[in-house]
C-alpha cells in the first residue's frame, strides 16, 4: 500500500495520538471528511458549469 508498511503507519498512528490526543483524533477525522467532501462538490459545480457553458457555445454556434 503506497510502499508503506504496517509497522510504519502504527508508528503514524502512535505520533498522532501523542500529538493530538486521543480525544481529538475523531474531531479531525470528521473535519478532514468534510473537507472532502465539500473540495469534491466543488469539483462537481465546477464540471457542470462547464457542460452549461458548452451548451451555450453550441446553442450559438448552431443559430
Amino acid at each position: 500500500m503506497f510502499g508503506i508498511n504496517h509497522y510504519e503507519i502504527l508508528i503514524i498512528l502512535l505520533v498522532m495520538v501523542l500529538l493530538f490526543g486521543a480525544s481529538r483524533i475523531p474531531e479531525l477525522g470528521r473535519s478532514l471528511g468534510t473537507g472532502i467532501r465539500e473540495f469534491k462538490n466543488g469539483l462537481r459545480t465546477l464540471d457542470k458549469d462547464d457542460e452549461d457553458d458548452k451548451k451555450k457555445i453550441d446553442q450559438s454556434e448552431d443559430a
